[in-house]
């Protein structure tokens, strides 16, 4: 299983355009697989009077709106044409933005996107939900905030607004930026698999590597994470995002437990297999033996190397007669016994 890892910029080009490209060229060194966006007309995703949360009042203050601090990070739709450009001619990797309004949506299908990531405040916009529906393109689906019932409302609404079942990834999330460990939840990510028998994986917001890694082991096909150029930066997301160097950390560790996960079979590595004889035990000779002796379990010790006859078999050794003098220490051969 090659899990699917989408590097999330966001808005963390802070409304720069060689930014947001500078953005794309990290996701392309990390080896990640795809490089995500997020496109808004700030007007038509919030009131003036619409709250920040905790997180972006901590970060950004609280004397502007969320409706001015997003004005100022957002860049303009024209952009992002060039940026799909940018990412998939000129650094070769796929590209993908959120949008967050239909206008955006329309605008992404415009320029060809082929896979739609709904964020996680769109589980219950009936409208959002049934227009990128209608482009009958993949969905990966954010599950923050949302209960079962609210997750199963929003794939019912998918599925009847023109997308089949197959079409649907869901992905594990909590929306708290950072997220507390402690309300991951990881193991939910295995209840989605199991309530909707979908493509699962898991969006996330904590700080460090080691979640994302974790999901990966738990079975997470996809994994969603934010990055920033300079965790220093000034606006909301970027202290919450890995750095380039991390983002790289991240992707080679998912690599790692990919291949470590195997198989499911228990059978010795080929890696291993040479170390049988290196670890394992045989039957040995615990003193010098004489012609014609009948060896008893007080005359044998299990010592390596193990490419002799295994202690396993003792009972089929002891009572053997021996046919030569033998020293102590001898690891015996089926061919020593008369």
């Amino acid at each position: 299983m090659r899990v699917l890892i989408i590097a999330e910029a966001g808005v963390n080009h802070n409304g720069d355009m060689q930014m947001a490209k500078q953005l794309i060229d990290v996701a392309k060194q990390s080896g990640a697989d795809i490089v995500k966006f997020q496109t808004a007309v700030p007007e038509l995703v919030m009131t003036l009077n619409a709250p920040k949360a905790k997180y972006q009042m901590d970060l950004t203050g609280e004397q502007e709106s969320q409706l001015e601090m997003a004005k100022k990070i957002h860049l303009p739709l024209s952009a992002f044409a060039e940026l799909k450009r940018y990412a998939e001619q000129e650094v070769g990797i796929p590209f993908i933005s959120t949008p967050f309004d239909e206008v955006s949506i329309d605008a992404l299908h415009q320029i060809g996107m082929e896979l739609y990531k709904i964020p996680s405040g769109e589980v219950t916009n009936l409208p959002y939900l049934r227009k990128i529906a209608g482009f009958r393109k993949p969905v990966i689906l954010s599950t923050g905030m949302a209960s079962l019932g609210e997750i199963e409302a929003a794939i019912n609404v998918l599925m009847a607004a023109g997308l089949d079942k197959d079409q649907i990834s869901i992905l594990h999330c909590n929306t708290q930026y950072p997220t507390p460990f402690e309300d991951v939840n990881l193991r939910a990510m295995l209840t989605l698999k199991s309530a909707f028998g979908l493509k699962v994986g898991y969006s996330d917001h904590t700080l460090g590597i080691e979640v994302p890694v974790a999901a990966v082991a738990m079975g997470a096909e996809i994994i969603e994470k934010h990055f920033t150029l300079d965790k220093n930066l000034s606006g909301p997301d970027h202290k919450a995002s890995l750095s380039p160097e991390e983002l790289m950390n991240m992707v080679q560790s998912i690599r790692n437990i990919e291949q470590a996960l195997g198989s499911a079979q228990k059978v010795a590595s080929p890696s291993e297999t040479p170390n049988k004889v290196v670890a394992r035990r045989s039957i040995h000779l615990r003193r010098d033996m004489k012609t014609g002796e009948k060896i008893t379990w007080e005359d044998l010790i299990m010592k390596r190397p193990g490419d002799g006859i295994s202690p396993m078999q003792i009972e089929l050794v002891v009572g053997k007669q021996i046919h030569a003098d033998l020293p102590m220490d001898y690891k015996l051969t089926w061919s020593d016994f008369s």
